[in-house]
């Protein structure tokens, strides 16, 4: 299976800059084309841009997929104010939504239970859901990061969920934003238990994929990615520069 490369732009980037990143990404998949080959890119754009950069990428014969910073829960039109709905994003050529990312748990109060019914209507939509869960700092100086995890997972996840309409993100808290990376030995033991919950889960050897998130950049990237159990990053500040969006890219290919 590929790795998966994606990046959330979060809260950045006027109209004209989101687009010209696009078209940047985009050039430099052209110009190697064996990044393609060895990875599956996806960008997660502000929710008010994601019509110009479907159009950017339907232009490109679909090299990149675009995805969604959130959906609602909701999955029928009505009085929800504010609220876009899943099915609303895959009008606007959406295929992957991001649900249940820490900034949302922490700043909006996001629970488990939220987060599995915003997973199960991107599903209900055609959407692959990329379903986030981690640890707080606190979390893991108490020693609780195996509980937390395994709880977040498995309360998350919605029945619908495979290893086609799943994707799992694993970012610690602590290392989101703040330039601090989990340990390579962390990251394995952390993601091998996922694969474990997962794999106990479906008792299938097909699980969804399972990405790191959390300041992964192209300096550290060839050696997170090569970690057992690594499936891809979901990627911040580094998705905003489309040169270490694909070197990321490249440290898999050249690894």
């Amino acid at each position: 299976m590929k790795k998966l490369i994606a990046g959330n732009w979060k809260m950045n980037l006027n109209a004209q800059k989101a687009s010209a990143l696009a078209l940047d990404i985009l050039k430099g998949l052209d110009d190697e084309l064996p990044l393609s080959k060895v990875c599956d890119f996806v960008v997660f754009p502000p929710c008010v841009h994601l019509p110009p950069i479907n159009q950017v990428i339907k232009s490109s014969e679909m090299k990149m997929a675009l995805g969604a910073q959130d959906c609602s829960q909701h999955e029928t039109d009505g009085a929800h104010t504010g609220e876009i709905s899943a099915a609303m994003l895959a009008d606007y050529g959406c295929t992957y939504v991001i649900v249940g990312h820490s900034e949302r748990r922490q700043g909006h109060g996001e629970t488990d239970a939220i987060v599995k019914a915003k997973a199960a209507a991107a599903h209900n939509a055609g959407l692959t859901a990329v379903i986030c869960i981690g640890e707080t700092d606190q979390e893991r100086e108490q020693g609780q990061e195996r509980d937390i995890v395994s709880r977040q997972l498995l309360a998350s996840l919605p029945e619908s969920s495979n290893a086609v309409n799943t994707v799992i993100a694993y970012e610690p808290v602590w290392a989101i934003g703040t330039g601090k990376t989990a340990k390579a030995e962390d990251v394995a033991a952390m993601h091998a238990l996922i694969r474990e919950k997962l794999s106990g889960r479906s008792g299938s050897s097909q699980t969804p994929r399972i990405l790191y998130g959390g300041s992964m950049k192209p300096e550290n990237a060839a050696e997170l990615l090569a970690t057992p159990n690594v499936d891809g990053g979901l990627i911040g500040g580094a998705s905003l520069k489309a040169e270490q969006f694909l070197a990321i890219g490249r440290a898999v290919r050249d690894s």
